[in-house]
């Protein structure tokens, strides 16, 4: 066939799609100005599972006030937050759930809408070296739905995202020990806060993955605060490094920091001798 068949099939194609692509578009435009709520709603939910949130947002948007009051409402609410989870916009979201949990506290998403209030803040849960708001808002909400609904439907996702936001947290305290020692006497003992930290660290993640490498910057941090002291503290200091280590291989026998544990001790015990 000659290449100008091709060429009119092509446009006549792409005149066609032009013109479903208006009429849609006008057919919404219309939907918008129509004083039917009941036909937006509809609108509004196909929107939705067909995942074009914005436009079933505008659609939940617009006629909420329509419905204040009446039967709908808990829907339009619940659809309206759905669809900004969806949309990834979870601070959003998280409004809404939590004011569906208050104006429907027994409605017919109250316990998923619970639930989503922690998820929400646990989608917005940075990367550990950031501010840890978010994180502390979705333990916080976890707990919350798990007091509500002990044996809920989410109950086991609720447990095991708390378990993984309190390593979190854990693993954020250790970088700021970490952060301590690392500074060492620069403008003060900031040994002496490593140590503060981790110590604080353990006593509220007292199952962390990361304790055992907290209670080895603990001994690390009185060592190096011990080495570091004038002379009429360093042997006093070094004592506190020598329990220190007992202190620690009591509770690691099988550490990996053992090699290096026994080192420190070495030499406090050596310089207590003397």
């Amino acid at each position: 066939m000659p290449i100008q068949f091709f060429i009119m099939q092509k446009t006549i194609l792409y005149i066609l799609l032009s013109m479903l692509m208006l009429t849609a578009c006008n057919s919404y435009d219309k939907l918008l100005k129509s004083n039917d709520s009941t036909a937006k709603l509809e609108a509004a939910k196909k929107f939705y599972q067909d995942k074009k949130y914005i436009k079933a947002l505008t659609l939940l948007e617009n006629i909420a006030p329509n419905f204040k009051g009446t039967d709908k409402s808990e829907e339009v609410l619940y659809l309206t937050a759905k669809a900004n989870f969806d949309n990834k916009d979870y601070f959003t979201a998280s409004n809404y759930f939590t004011t569906y949990t208050k104006t429907f506290p027994r409605g017919k998403y109250a316990e998923e809408c619970w639930y989503m209030v922690g998820y929400c803040a646990y989608k917005d849960s940075p990367d550990e070296r950031l501010d840890q708001s978010p994180t502390i808002e979705a333990i916080k909400a976890f707990d919350e739905y798990l007091q509500l609904f002990p044996s809920g439907t989410f109950a086991a996702e609720a447990n095991k995202y708390n378990t993984e936001l309190n390593e979190k947290l854990a693993y954020k305290a250790y970088l700021n020990a970490m952060l301590y020692y690392d500074l060492g006497n620069y403008l003060g003992n900031n040994y002496l806060a490593a140590v503060i930290t981790a110590n604080n660290a353990i006593k509220d993640y007292p199952n962390s993955q990361y304790k055992e490498a907290l209670a080895f910057l603990i001994l690390k941090s009185k060592f190096k605060q011990a080495e570091l002291s004038i002379d009429s503290k360093k042997a006093e200091r070094y004592r506190q490094t020598i329990d220190e280590y007992y202190n620690f291989t009591s509770e690691f026998p099988e550490s990996k920091f053992n090699k290096e544990a026994q080192r420190i001790a070495t030499i406090a015990t050596n310089f207590v001798k003397e």
